[in-house]
C-alpha cells in the first residue's frame, strides 16, 4: 500500500511504499494523486519512499508505474526516490536520464533533504 507523506506542499505529493505494492495501489491511490496534482499544479513533483516496510512490486505493478511515467512523460518535473536499497540507486542512476525532469535518489536517513529538494 502507499502511505501518505506529511508535510508537503500542494505541489508536491509523496508516498511511502509498505508491502508489496500492487496494481490496485497505482489505481487507487498514486496514479490519482499524480495525475490531481499535474491538473492542479501543471507538474509532477513527486517524493517515493521505500523504506524498511517495503517488499517490493509485483509485476502488475511496475506495469502500471511504466504507463503512468509515459502517459505523463511531459509533466514530471522533480522525483525523489529515497531508499537504502542500493539497487534503487543504481536504477536512478541507469534510468533517471528517460525522465523528462530531474529523478534524484536520497538514503532513507536524508528524508526531509529529499522533501526539500523535490519542493524547491
Amino acid at each position: 500500500m502507499f502511505i501518505p507523506v506529511a508535510d508537503l506542499p500542494d505541489t508536491v505529493v509523496g508516498f511511502t511504499a509498505s508491502g508489496e505494492i500492487h496494481a490496485d495501489d497505482y489505481k487507487e491511490t498514486l496514479i490519482p494523486a499524480v495525475e490531481g496534482l499535474i491538473q492542479r499544479a501543471g507538474a509532477a513533483r513527486v517524493v517515493l519512499v521505500l523504506g524498511p516496510e517495503w517488499e517490493g512490486y509485483s509485476a502488475a505493478a511496475m506495469f502500471e508505474d511504466l504507463k503512468l511515467g509515459i502517459e505523463h512523460r511531459n509533466a514530471w518535473q522533480r522525483f525523489a526516490l529515497v531508499s537504502d536499497a542500493e539497487w534503487i540507486q543504481h536504477v536512478a542512476a541507469l534510468f533517471g536520464w528517460m525522465v523528462p525532469g530531474t529523478v534524484r535518489w536520497f538514503p532513507y536517513s536524508d528524508l526531509e533533504d529529499a522533501k526539500l529538494w523535490v519542493c524547491a
